[in-house]
């Protein structure tokens, strides 16, 4: 199953449902950081995961366990 996510920053981790999911991360993006804290984020409710685009961009494309 493929997810649309559009990240943003906040003090406070949280994933919010929708179209798309809106995730609130607090890690900075350099480095990867968010990116690794946002698919740990995503591996507590789907499951193995992998962003499929959007790695340096806010909004993204993830793929679950479903079709990895």
């Amino acid at each position: 199953m493929r997810l649309k996510v559009r990240v943003h920053f906040s003090k406070k981790v949280r994933l919010v449902d929708g179209n798309p999911l809106h995730a609130y991360l607090t890690k900075p993006p350099a480095h990867g950081q968010a990116n690794q804290q946002l698919l740990s984020l995503l591996r507590k409710k789907y499951g193995p995961c992998k962003i499929v685009s959007g790695k340096t961009n806010r909004n993204k494309t993830i793929e679950t366990a479903s079709h990895l």
